[in-house]
């Protein structure tokens, strides 16, 4: 059984564990889906930000949504890449967190997302915080408390 008899752990800041937003593939609102196929097949993620132009989140917009999108009942209709906008077919519910949000918090929502978009307190995207990122410090931890015992 696994115990953590500390909480070091837990008490990690999730800015040590963030992406920041430089980093962060993501698109604008206004973006037509053509640009955001490419900002995702070039990013290599299925999944991204939708900002607005002041760098708060909107939503989410992935290859999936995307794909759905432009399946006409006889063929792919690539022509609607130009002429659709990511807000049109983004997701709004994006799992989100604060800078001060706990990591107990953060891995609950990480349970069923790959990733949770961060925020500071005005709203800001910050950046995300990647299931892996977490999973990654935890081993780590782990493996310093078995090396105690």
């Amino acid at each position: 059984m696994i115990s953590l008899h500390s909480s070091e752990f837990l008490e990690i800041s999730i800015l040590d564990l963030l992406i920041p937003s430089e980093r962060v593939a993501h698109v604008q609102v206004g973006n037509n889906l053509q640009h955001a196929l490419l900002v995702l097949t070039k990013s290599g993620y299925t999944a991204i930000p939708v900002l607005d132009p002041h760098y708060r989140l909107h939503g989410l917009i992935s290859t999936r949504l995307i794909m759905d999108s432009i399946l006409g009942l006889e063929r792919i209709e690539f022509e609607k890449l130009e002429e659709k906008r990511v807000e049109e077919i983004m997701v709004r519910a994006v799992p989100r967190v604060r800078m001060d949000s706990s990591v107990t918090r953060c891995i609950e929502l990480l349970i069923n997302n790959p990733f949770l978009c961060v925020e500071s307190g005005d709203g800001l995207f910050e950046g995300i915080l990647p299931r892996s990122t977490v999973l990654n410090q935890l081993n780590k931890h782990l493996k310093k408390l078995n090396k105690k015992n």
